[in-house]
């Protein structure tokens, strides 16, 4: 999956998580499962001693990932990705259908890949009415 297309649409997804420029780049992560017509993307940030969750922007990252899905060759698509920024370079680590288990939920993924990189940091989420939520 190293097609020049590829290639590109990865940088473009860097570049829209660059975009945030309210905190940190390095140590971001993006986890997204991702499948025909749907997207469901996460992004956190690791500011020391907790991370915090940013949302994205659904219309241009969502459909940079969308892009990424479709660009794909062969017959097996990945259902889910994460896409770690660290010291000024990426690294990407693509789930495929077979590791997902279906009887969990997204969001218990989701959380596993959070501590794979992170570890068990809290996470302090937006509250609808501004103020932050700590997530332990």
């Amino acid at each position: 999956m190293a097609s020049a297309k590829t290639e590109e649409i990865l940088k473009r997804i860097g570049q829209l998580l660059a975009e945030d420029t309210e905190y940190p780049l390095d140590k971001t992560l993006l986890h997204a499962e991702v499948g025909r017509g749907y997207v469901s993307p996460s992004i956190f940030k690791d500011l020391g001693n907790h991370l915090r969750y940013r949302d994205p922007d659904l219309d241009r990252l969502g459909d940079a990932l969308l892009d990424l899905w479709y660009a794909q060759e062969g017959d097996e698509r990945w259902g889910g990705l994460a896409y770690f920024v660290k010291d000024g370079r990426f690294e990407l680590t693509f789930i495929y259908p077979d590791e997902i288990d279906e009887d969990e939920s997204s969001i218990k993924r989701r959380d596993r890949v959070v501590k794979k990189y992170f570890g068990e940091k809290p996470i302090v989420y937006p509250d609808f009415d501004g103020e932050d939520v700590w997530v332990y």
